[in-house]
């Protein structure tokens, strides 16, 4: 009976795991979307909304096992930082 226990919270682990990792990369997806028209000028606010969108996917990704969203949203935000950085942080 013990075993049964043990094999369905690592199911449920890998499940979750797998579902946050989806979610990880489903919004730095979204995020890098949402950067390309944050590079035209007057357009620079859109990378605050990109930023807290890759606060969220970091925090996703970093309960997976594999770090493929974590790397993209790092990516992501680093993009965007750097632009607001140049821009002045507003526009």
């Amino acid at each position: 009976m013990a075993s049964q226990n043990c094999s369905c919270v690592h199911q449920r682990v890998v499940v979750f795991s797998c579902v946050m990792q989806f979610f990880s990369v489903l919004i730095g997806l979204v995020c890098a979307v949402l950067l390309i028209p944050g590079l035209i000028p007057l357009f620079g606010w859109l990378q605050w909304a990109v930023l807290a969108g890759c606060v969220l996917g970091i925090i996703f990704g970093s309960f997976c096992q594999r770090k493929i969203g974590l790397t993209i949203n790092i990516a992501v935000a680093l993009v965007a930082a750097l632009r607001l950085f140049l821009g002045g942080g507003l526009v």
